[in-house]
């Protein structure tokens, strides 16, 4: 299994909540449609939290999206598709700035995901 994490900002002139019903009602539809993506999860952000001994880094992050797929050959495939790249153009519409990173998980607590 490999994941892509996307750390996800709203486009100025949207506020949170305006954001967030959008990727919800809007946006994760889309997702049901693009092939071989195996599993599709939004984290909501709710709030912060700090620790006075690490500083925080500056990022201004409305959402968190993971996208699963069985393997990077699938990743790609699923990348081409007009199915994903409709995803790809609506999330232009209402996100402002996102940094993407292609994750495998190490499991430590719990059972590891297949």
């Amino acid at each position: 299994m490999i994941k892509s994490l996307s750390l996800l900002s709203r486009k100025d002139g949207w506020t949170h909540e305006a954001f967030m019903r959008h990727w919800v009602d809007i946006h994760a539809p889309l997702a049901l449609t693009v092939p071989g993506l195996r599993r599709y999860v939004q984290n909501h952000v709710q709030s912060e939290r700090s620790r006075p001994d690490i500083p925080t880094t500056d990022v201004a992050v409305d959402g968190i999206a993971e996208l699963w797929y069985d393997d990077r050959a699938a990743m790609e495939a699923a990348t081409q598709s007009a199915e994903m790249k409709a995803l790809h153009a609506d999330g232009a519409l209402f996100i402002g700035a996102i940094r993407s990173y292609v994750v495998e998980e190490f499991v430590v607590v719990g059972e590891p995901t297949r």
